[in-house]
């Protein structure tokens, strides 16, 4: 039976080929000699000389001249464009062999090229002057890498500023300015000097972030109390500074000492099933004991309380009695999304819970992307939800501080789309947002909206159309203008390849939107005013900005 079967299968084969081979032969005589280019345009004899611009960076308005050959031919039928916004051709300094155009006032840094018959003809970059520069006195080079694999993220999702000029960063990378080794890898938090260079001094991290996805989301520092110094770390992870599987007891939260190592207890007498193990009599457990069974993507102290959100479902606390120094017994509670909890870790009843159902409230009925909080300790979160607790609130609600949904704030319908970032300036005291949304509480808000602190629309904002992609980063600097970050690569009429600076107003700021192109994410940002402007560090996903590899950490110059 088999070989009858191996039979058939080699006789349809067989066919097979030989139906294929007819085909093919056929096709062949059929179109022998055709040529599947023919019919393509000639390309024209006109190249470029000038390799590069002089002077090496110019303004917008200033007359350039480049070297050309060939251009006589097309003088009447050619324009010219610096990246992508069409230049002024001064035709009585342009000839065969010389072009001379006016950089347009709205360009941006990027590449020229001229047009003609349906071809184009690339030339030099064109580096645009304004009031934003990248800052070469910064000393990140290799910035945030990941040695695991060339797929592996190296994401930084949060910088801290330190009372002493230095800055702590969150993230998913392993390395940093490739200081980190297999044996001690840089587990997701590092050190920086206030101009950049990487450092360990005062601090004790060790492997830092370890299990999960071994990243840091989120970090704030205690400022005042009996733990006022320390600084509490969320994320997705379970141990900090140690890679052994009986210590991987943390969930995703934890609580730092000021030199950066692992705020930990020496208990004794703990339970132990094997007694001949006497080393096991004792243990070391983290001293903030608290804990949730999902991803944390922000943290805030307030009256000496720590407030987690995120996208979980409960939250856990060890309980330290019955547990042994190989085996963790943990108490669970469903608490969705938000909780906040005492300085020891123990869950603040008082706070989005219901002590009838032992549990907290409804939550969102969606993801929370961002939060902040007022000054007032209210947060607002924001995200893909429609409903909080059963109340309506789409994409952005506040909270009161007992968790409940606060119904006076402005915010009214919110917004008709996603908001994915929220950031609240206390010089200004707006609250910018950025998301998908196409309106914000009856308002035509392309993805990018201004509010009052009271959540009402800010009237004299009026944004414009974002094409091509998304604004997902919004922040407001303390002189009032607004950095966005996206996908986009126009915003109205005007190219902007996924980074603009807009006057708080809405519209372009003048002299600020000369750099070219970006490509990644940014998810955090820190203004440090100076004589000459302001200095900014973003950070996050930030693959390129304006022709550099920033490798996901740049400051840029913003001048008055």
């Amino acid at each position: 039976m088999l070989t009858n079967i191996q039979y058939k299968f080699k006789l349809f084969l067989f066919g097979a080929i030989c139906l294929t081979t007819a085909f093919v032969s056929c096709q062949k005589q059929k179109g022998l000699g055709e040529d599947p280019y023919a019919g393509g345009k000639q390309p024209l004899d006109l190249t470029f000389v000038s390799k590069t611009i002089e002077p090496d960076v110019v303004n917008a308005g200033d007359v350039l001249t480049v070297r050309v050959k060939g251009l006589s031919k097309y003088i009447n039928d050619f324009k010219v464009f610096v990246n992508e916004i069409e230049a002024e051709v001064v035709k009585a300094s342009t000839n065969d062999t010389t072009l001379t155009f006016k950089v347009p006032l709205t360009a941006s840094t990027g590449s020229m090229w001229i047009t003609s018959q349906g071809q184009s003809f690339f030339g030099p970059v064109v580096k645009v002057g304004g009031k934003v520069s990248v800052d070469a006195s910064w000393k990140v080079v290799n910035g945030a890498t990941n040695n695991t694999n060339g797929f592996s993220p190296s994401t930084i999702f949060d910088i801290e500023a330190l009372p002493g000029g230095n800055f702590f960063l969150g993230g998913a990378f392993n390395d940093f300015e490739l200081n980190g080794t297999e044996k001690l890898p840089i587990g997701g938090i590092a050190q920086i000097s206030g101009d950049g260079a990487y450092t360990t001094s005062g601090v004790k991290f060790g492997k830092g972030a370890g299990g999960a996805d071994k990243s840091i989301y989120s970090i704030t520092r205690i400022p005042t109390g009996a733990q006022a110094g320390k600084y509490i770390i969320g994320g997705s992870f379970t141990s900090f500074n140690s890679t052994r599987i009986n210590r991987q007891t943390l969930n995703n939260i934890a609580r730092l000492n000021s030199d950066g190592s692992l705020d930990s207890l020496v208990l004794k007498d703990v339970i132990n099933p094997k007694p001949q193990e006497t080393y096991k009599n004792g243990d070391t457990v983290a001293t903030f004991n608290a804990g949730v069974d999902g991803v944390v993507r922000k943290t805030f102290v307030f009256n000496e309380q720590v407030y987690i959100v995120g996208n979980f479902n409960n939250y856990k606390r060890m309980y330290l009695p019955n547990s042994s120094y190989d085996e963790k017994i943990y108490d669970n509670t469903r608490m969705r999304q938000v909780v906040r909890v005492n300085m020891d870790g123990s869950m603040d009843s008082t706070f989005h819970y219901n002590k009838s159902t032992r549990q907290s409230a409804i939550g969102a009925n969606g993801i929370i992307l961002d939060a902040m909080m007022q000054s007032d300790g209210k947060l607002i979160l924001v995200g893909t939800f429609s409903t909080f607790n059963g109340t309506l609130a789409n994409r952005i609600v506040r909270l009161n501080l007992d968790g409940s949904v606060d119904n006076s704030f402005s915010a009214g319908a919110g917004a008709n789309s996603d908001i994915i970032s929220i950031r609240y300036n206390a010089t200004t005291n707006k609250i910018v947002v950025g998301g998908t949304f196409t309106s914000f509480n009856g308002k035509a808000a392309s993805g990018i909206n201004l509010l009052n602190a009271d959540g009402s629309n800010v009237t004299t904002f009026t944004g414009q159309p974002i094409t091509g992609g998304i604004a997902n980063f919004v922040g407001q600097l303390n002189n009032g203008k607004i950095i966005v970050s996206g996908s986009f690569n126009k915003y109205g009429d005007y190219l902007r390849q996924g980074f603009m600076v807009l006057e708080a107003n809405g519209q372009l700021a003048v002299g600020y939107n000369n750099t070219g192109g970006f490509q990644g994410a940014i998810y955090d940002m820190t203004e440090t005013t100076v004589a000459t402007g302001t200095k900014v560090i973003l950070v996050g996903d930030i693959l390129r900005f304006n022709g550099t590899l920033p490798h996901n950490i740049i400051r840029l110059n913003f001048a008055n």
